[in-house]
């Protein structure tokens, strides 16, 4: 770049981003599209008003305490009144830039289980889990837990080891008590107001440290899953974990927002610790007494200060603009044709895949076209069926992504831990190639069911009647999602693809009859998302609820109960997984379409290391609850 500043003229030369957008975490809660409890979400809120200009995103290179580096983007400001830090001046170099976005109501927000509360927002650097895991290792690494839990032999007791020396940042010792204390709180919570809350209620019997270093929780049913399903973070997923000499006192764990600079609050056990929080940027430092150092668990971070700056909303290009002067380090993913652009026109600036496409990594959020079965004539798996002879998948991929990107036959990611999975299911795909485009069977189909085609071309039933196949989503499938409801038009369905703000109302209570959506499920084994077709997730149509086909069938109902029983990638899983998956492809309540991507832009001009396909340590996404895993390894570039 030869030290020239890339102004916002210059870039609209480089490329044509209106209307791109920004990517909403990819399967991500934002304020536009927040996702289901029953999708495991992976998002983020959107940003508040979006900076002009890059200086305006990042300025100050050189000082970024509270009120030097801020964006001079007007975000509102919040409704109570949020204590002031006293942050130092830390210079760029020693800094990591995160461009995500900070809503005034999670400003002063320190309580993870107080409404507002957003981990994603650079938060994850302070708190720590018992384990984490990546998808991308394939890997589970303990952490505030000191070896692997130990079930008994009916799953329905399990004792984990705490690790010594942990210290919250107040100097007082994280033992097994905190963990007890923060279960049976959340179990005790007659509200169930608190996130987590119901889940403790439905599986939590009792919890109890014998000693220091000893965990012992038992359930009121078999709960083989536990330990990974709440006590391991990965991608959005895990529950926090208080301290019980602080919150033992409050009347619930929702009372305080437990902010206060003045104080050190949050009380964590993380490396890092919040200095200065407003609308228009936060601030986290580095912990020179973190417990993790001090023991010689981990080394302390090298970067000394984590700024976390607002993301534009609807137009993405001060975002690029930023990581082309290299006045960001990371940001919320970006579409592909931006990311190109980035890429290009900064030497400096990787992806997941280095600097080719698909420019990022395959994230937990494949996306499907989902299908109220509940409604006619979706009701008849032959018309589903129908549907899926018109989609060209490589077509979506080569249009809606540019041809950076991938089709998918199974509503899995592809991740290495699931690549078993994907093994096992291709003889059943030969059976029922899901992939297979042939508008020849659909004429063959629906002809036989009696539609004939209009002066449109469009398939109407005896009485006249076309079919609704409006195709539901949000702005971040507006690159696809077009194409594919073209797909389906051609082949005589009255299709179009629209992404209303009432999108997910409309998802959730079964008034859209299609609409792309997203899989927050399989991560090291297929069953979190083969359960998210259970029957036990239907509520009758107008009746908002989880996100879900509306099909029943008793048969794989029965099989996903039995997997549910059975350890995190037991093999014995395996069979049952054939058996479930076959009646899902011969019935096809919805029609897997494309893999998700984030498309995550990482600066190498002051951090390096970042994790790759070649160094796939973890995925990239700082706003995932495995942030931490990034912060232990990013390097000075110099």
């Amino acid at each position: 770049m030869g030290g020239h500043k890339v102004t916002r003229r210059d870039f609209l030369r480089f490329a044509t981003v209106s209307g791109a957008g920004l990517i909403i975490a990819a399967c991500g809660g934002t304020t536009e599209a927040p996702q289901p409890p029953a999708a495991n979400q992976s998002g983020g809120e959107a940003a508040t008003a979006a900076p002009q200009t890059a200086a305006e995103a990042t300025t100050a290179p050189e000082a970024t305490a509270a009120d030097a580096s801020a964006p001079t983007a007007a975000a509102a400001t919040p409704t109570r009144e949020v204590p002031r830090g006293q942050a130092k001046d830390v210079a760029r170099e020693k800094s990591l830039i995160l461009m995500w976005s900070i809503s005034a109501n999670e400003v002063g927000v320190g309580n993870p289980y107080v409404a507002g509360h957003n981990h994603q927002s650079g938060t994850m650097a302070m708190w720590e889990p018992l384990y984490f895991y990546s998808a991308y290792a394939d890997k589970t690494i303990p952490w505030l837990a000191d070896g692997d839990p130990q079930y008994n032999a009916d799953f329905t007791e399990v004792t984990i080891p705490i690790r010594k020396g942990v210290e919250w940042s107040d100097g007082q010792p994280f033992t097994a008590s905190d963990v007890a204390f923060t279960l049976n709180a959340l179990r005790k919570d007659e509200n169930a107001a608190a996130p987590y809350a119901a889940d403790m209620k439905k599986w939590v019997k009792d919890a109890s440290a014998p000693d220091a270093n000893t965990i012992k929780i038992s359930f009121n049913q078999q709960a083989p899953r536990f330990v990974f399903d709440f006590f391991d973070y990965k991608f959005d997923l895990g529950l926090f974990i208080l301290p019980e000499h602080i919150f033992k006192d409050e009347k619930d764990l929702v009372s305080s927002l437990f902010y206060d600079p003045a104080k050190g609050w949050p009380v964590t056990t993380g490396p890092y610790k919040v200095v200065d929080w407003t609308p228009q940027q936060k601030l986290m430092d580095v912990r020179q007494d973190w417990w993790g150092a001090k023991t010689g668990f981990q080394q302390l971070p090298k970067i000394e200060r984590i700024v976390v700056v607002p993301f534009p909303t609807g137009d993405a290009t001060p975002a690029a603009q930023a990581m082309i002067n290299n006045e960001i380090d990371t940001s919320l993913d970006l579409r592909p044709p931006v990311i190109k652009t980035v890429v290009e026109q900064n030497p400096k600036v990787i992806t997941h895949s280095g600097r080719q496409a698909p420019y990022g990594y395959t994230d937990w959020w494949a996306n499907s076209l989902w299908i109220n079965c509940s409604t006619d004539p979706y009701t008849d798996p032959e018309i589903r069926q129908a549907m899926n002879y018109l989609i060209d998948r490589q077509q979506l991929v080569e249009i809606g992504y540019e041809g950076a990107g991938s089709a998918t036959d199974l509503p899995f990611p592809a991740f290495p831990s699931l690549q078993k999975y994907f093994d096992a299911a291709k003889p059943l795909l030969e059976k029922y190639p899901t992939s297979a485009t042939d508008p020849a069977k659909t004429e063959e189909i629906m002809t036989k069911k009696g539609y004939t085609r209009n002066g449109d071309g469009l398939w109407v039933s005896q009485d006249g009647k076309k079919i609704d196949a409006t195709i539901y989503g949000f702005d971040i499938m507006a690159d696809y999602g077009p194409v594919l409801a073209e797909q389906l038009r051609n082949g005589g369905f009255d299709a179009s693809f629209q992404a209303p703000p009432d999108s997910y109302d409309r998802m959730a209570n079964g008034s859209a009859n299609t609409f792309v959506f997203g899989h927050g499920g399989a991560i090291a084994d297929v069953y979190p998302t083969l359960d998210l077709f259970h029957s036990r997730h239907i509520k009758p149509t107008g009746t908002a609820g989880d996100i879900s086909p509306r099909w029943k069938n008793d048969e794989y109902d029965k099989i996903v109960d039995q997997m549910a029983l059975l350890p995190v990638g037991d093999p014995k899983g395996m069979p049952l997984y054939l058996q479930a998956l076959e009646i899902y492809l011969k019935e096809k309540p919805e029609l897997p379409v494309v893999q998700w991507y984030h498309r995550i832009p990482m600066n190498t001009t002051y951090w390096t290391n970042w994790p790759t396909a070649e160094n796939p340590y973890v995925n990239g996404a700082f706003w995932h609850k495995t942030f931490l895993l990034m912060l232990t390894n990013l390097q000075p570039a110099k």
